[in-house]
């Protein structure tokens, strides 16, 4: 880039830098960043800002690029801009007798709130400050700002901590008796003003610069280089932002909250952030600055309340609040200041909200006329309905804890759900106890800051003494879906004690609590939760709407009764699979399962058939009775014998312990039990080690053990057309789909479908009815997959079983994978993304494109769907919408996510 390139741009030149990048909003955005585009948006439709410039993401970019130096005539840019903002204002930067003050905030092209820094009331200094009390004539508000700017300036840009300046200003609160610092007085702020410059200079080994030009410079520096800071890093990691965006800075002229009881400054939402109700929400404070609200350290007051203190300004604030929102199609977060009277807007960006939130806003929207059905669908992620399904506690055991004492306390319910885990005081412990030790963590903290994401990201839940709906916890663990209470003031926490107290309780680091987001309450110790209810009006409305648009089916993976209710009240529209061999690990049931499987004789292995086939016929009973008058697909056992049966290791365990206690027998019964303990067991032992294979997920299983085991799978067929039959009478719709698993040749699909639809046919003959049925197999296996034409003769329907698929064509085991070199694969780029999380398109999902062309192709018309984990991934959805399958299926929870991602599918890509 030339000298000539434009790196500024004042808040009145928006037309000038969209016109740059060809009317292109979304350009803008990324060139200005997001708060810096929409503070020259507001200008420009009259909202009352003060007046200011940005330096462009590009300048970051080149900064950065260029080891940390400005680009050539950036500065000479930021000094042009300085002087129109001087003449606008009628002020001069660094003049005792008028200064101009301004203040230097980020602002990405997202929205990342408080991941990088800002700094207020540049242009400070000793002889400034003298010459601004004589034109305010208030020494008090002068000498507050004047700490201010050291503080910030001493940690934001020159890298001291915090906590040496907090515990100046609790020695003086301690020494006035006050609870806010706002109470200290001016004497007081004289000195803690000294005392920061004196800490700045120990700690950052330099002095406080006085001069202003110096302190502008080293501020944009500051933000420039906060792009790339940990914390802004993690954040962009955790939100899927990229890291090549860069940030803009806007400089802006100051305007103060705290000069008297006629200022104040807060930031408010257009709807209400937690619920999506349609009403102002939001903090604010009366004679303060901004980051008193945000950072927790004064307790706020709600907005509704500014309407009886300065009604006036409530009025003007709620009609630009409601024009912003009309403005922008979106639900605004704004932060205002009114100073002695007169109300600024200092920015604005589409608010973080609730999954809850997102999902009343968009359909209220909608339905206002403000955005359409379409807007409102692509408005909400499929990550914002799985959060919408948080757990929240039983009210059974809710109510006992109260009744027993253990309810701790109640404050801001600022995001759903219910999180349980044990206390953790500060962000690298809730990291560690929860990434490395797996431990359910809920971050307890006075109040949180930027530096803490990584540890609020790694808690099921965070709890906070201080802060209000919009500190930077509540904004955090909302947009991240974390249960967040805030503001629990009864709460004294001592970090140095690693201790929390509350009225006559002690909750030490360790201790389990429960806290519920959606209601504020925190409970001592662990609560049971329940899974939520999709009852919902405005959830309800919004999949039906996703309903109408959608063209692939939504079914279920379903084992049980229960949950094929349950995913039916989600939407399902069928079961694509059904595990029967996970009703074979039923305690009652599992002893007979090792029976057949360890039977030497035919007829025993009968006998135990025999016992199992009403278990099955009753499950299978139970879930057409759920799905009347939808399809059920069930597969036939596919697992290894092997899985049913004890460990070689556990049985020669046994058998050890066994012949040790025979020689401590106290009597021949004993003698007698024990031994045919121990024939029991090494029976079991020999025909464990019969069963052993080398490779057991590549042996005897799917079909291969239906054609080698023929009774096995005769008796769940059976199971299947006498239960199929039995409802059938009893009125109810059925239409079983009975799927052959693990098919690698068209003979083992022949084979086994003669034997099984023979048995199928008998029992209908003998219950004289006849059901409407369909035989089909899994696509699991490459060689399926290529030979699908000839497959579909023998088969109505396919099915892809996309985990086994994906093992298979990649030559890997999920689970060692997983554990050994999957992650760090991903970490080093050899993979983008995780191959059973999202299908492979171009090695899984181009043989999946070959199947189903092929089996279409030898039988038109034929139902194709996938039934594995993928089913519930929204890019997994979009691309067996691209392969025209006819449905997909997924567990139960996942129902509702899946049919919103289907929806997004077909708008995004209209066919």
């Amino acid at each position: 880039m030339t000298a000539g390139t434009k790196w500024v741009y004042g808040f009145d030149e928006v037309d000038q830098a969209q016109a740059s990048v060809d009317g292109d909003w979304e350009a803008v955005r990324a060139l200005l960043g997001g708060k810096g585009a929409n503070l020259g948006d507001m200008t420009r439709i009259g909202v009352p800002v003060p007046p200011g410039f940005t330096i462009s993401t590009k300048a970051c970019n080149a900064y950065l690029d260029a080891g940390e130096t400005f680009p050539e005539g950036m500065l000479d840019q930021v000094n042009g801009a300085l002087q129109a903002i001087e003449k606008a204002t009628g002020k001069s930067f660094g003049d005792p007798d008028n200064p101009l003050l301004v203040s230097s905030r980020s602002g990405a092209k997202f929205s990342m709130p408080g991941m990088m820094d800002t700094v207020l009331n540049i242009g400070l200094n000793d002889e400034v400050v003298e010459g601004l009390i004589r034109l305010t004539g208030d020494d008090h508000f002068v000498y507050d700002a004047y700490r201010r700017l050291v503080q910030m300036f001493g940690s934001v840009v020159l890298g001291v901590r915090d906590e040496p300046f907090e515990h100046v200003l609790e020695k003086y609160r301690h020494q006035r008796n006050v609870g806010n610092d706002s109470d200290l007085t001016t004497e007081d702020f004289k000195n803690i003003t000294e005392e920061f410059k004196g800490l700045v200079e120990r700690y950052a080994g330099r002095p406080f610069p006085d001069s202003p030009e110096e302190q502008l410079r080293l501020a944009i520096e500051a933000v420039f280089r906060s792009w790339n800071g940990k914390r802004a890093i993690d954040y962009r990691n955790a939100a899927g932002i990229p890291h090549d965006l860069g940030t803009g800075v806007n400089i802006q002229t100051m305007v103060f909250g705290n000069m008297g009881d006629t200022s104040a400054t807060g930031v408010a939402m257009s709807r209400n952030a937690t619920t999506g109700e349609p009403h102002l929400e939001g903090d604010y404070l009366t004679n303060a600055q901004g980051e008193d609200v945000v950072a927790g350290t004064r307790t706020t007051k709600r907005m509704d309340e500014l309407g009886d203190e300065m009604p006036d300004q409530y009025g003007e604030f709620s009609a630009i609040a409601e024009k912003l929102e009309h403005h922008y199609r979106e639900m605004q977060d704004m932060e205002f200041t009114i100073e002695r009277g007169k109300l600024w807007v200092l920015q604005t960006r589409n608010g973080k909200r609730t999954a809850q939130a997102a999902v009343r806003i968009a359909v209220d929207q909608a339905e206002e006329g403000l955005i359409s059905k379409t807007e409102a669908l692509m408005r909400v992620t499929p990550a914002q309905i799985d959060f919408f399904l948080h757990p929240s506690f039983i009210p059974t055991a809710k109510k006992a804890a109260k009744d027993a004492g253990r309810h701790l306390t109640t404050a801001l319910n600022v995001s759903p759900g219910a999180a349980v885990g044990v206390v953790a005081f500060d962000a690298d412990l809730a990291e560690r106890w929860a990434k490395d030790e797996g431990r359910d963590v809920i971050m307890v903290r006075p109040e949180t800051k930027p530096d803490d994401v990584h540890g609020m990201l790694a808690a099921n839940g965070i709890l906070t003494s201080r802060g209000g709906r919009t500190s930077h916890a509540a904004l955090v663990a909302r947009q991240f879906g974390k249960p967040a209470v805030v503001g629990a003031e009864d709460l004294d926490i001592d970090l140095n004690e690693r201790v929390m107290r509350v009225n006559d309780e002690e909750v030490h680091e360790g201790d389990w609590i429960s806290i519920d987001g959606t209601s504020g309450d925190v409970i001592l110790g662990r609560l049971d939760t329940q899974t939520p209810d999709l009852e919902n009006e405005w959830l309800q409305r919004l999949l039906e709407w996703a309903d109408e648009v959608r063209d692939i089916g939504v079914w279920t993976n379903a084992d049980y009764p229960a949950d094929a209710t349950l995913a039916r009240s989600y939407g399902a529209e069928g079961i694509g699979l059904t595990r029967t061999e996970h009703m074979f690990f039923d305690q009652e049931r599992l002893p007979i399962v090792q029976k057949m499987i360890t039977a030497e004789l035919r007829a025993e292995r009968a006998n135990a058939l025999d016992q199992l086939l009403p278990f099955q016929r009753e499950d299978f009973i139970g879930l057409f009775k759920a799905m009347d008058g939808l399809p059920v697909t069930i597969r036939l056992i596919d697992p290894p014998l092997h899985e049913f049966l004890p460990s070689f290791e556990e049985l020669t365990h046994d058998l050890t312990d066994l012949k040790l206690r025979i020689q401590s027998a106290g009597s021949l019964k004993d003698i007698d039990e024990l031994l045919g303990k121990i024939e029991e067991e090494e029976h079991m032992l020999t025909r464990v080690e019969a069963l052993k294979e080398e490779n057991p997920m590549l042996g005897l299983r799917g079909v291969r053990l239906g054609i080698m085991l023929p009774g096995l799978t005769k008796m769940q067929v059976r199971a299947i057309f006498e239960a199929a039959c039995t409802v059938a009478h009893d009125g109810v719709d059925v239409h079983p789909k009975i799927m052959i698993p693990l098919t690698s040749h068209v003979n083992e699909l022949a084979r086994q479908r003669e034997v099984l639809e023979a048995e199928a046919k008998a029992v209908m003959a003998e219950q004289n009815i006849e059901v409407d049925y369909e035989f089909g197999t899994m696509i699991e296996i490459p060689r399926a997959a290529l030979t699908a034409d000839q497959i579909a003769e023998y088969a109505e329907f396919i099915s892809f079983g996309t985990n086994d698929l994906t093992q298979m064509t990649f030559g890997i085991s999920r689970d060692d994978a997983e554990k050994a070199f999957l992650v760090d694969y991903l970490q080093q780029g050899i993979l983008e993304r995780n191959p059973f999380a999202t299908i492979d398109e171009d090695g899984v999902g181009e043989l999946m494109k070959i199947a189903v062309e092929k089996a279409r192709g030898a039988r038109a018309g034929l139902n194709a769907g996938i039934c594995g984990e993928h089913g519930g991934d929204p890019e997994s959805i979009a691309l067996c919408r691209r392969l025209n399958l006819d449905y997909v299926s997924c567990s139960p929870p996942r129902v509702p996510v899946a049919r919103l991602a289907a929806a997004q599918a077909a708008i995004n890509e209209p066919k």
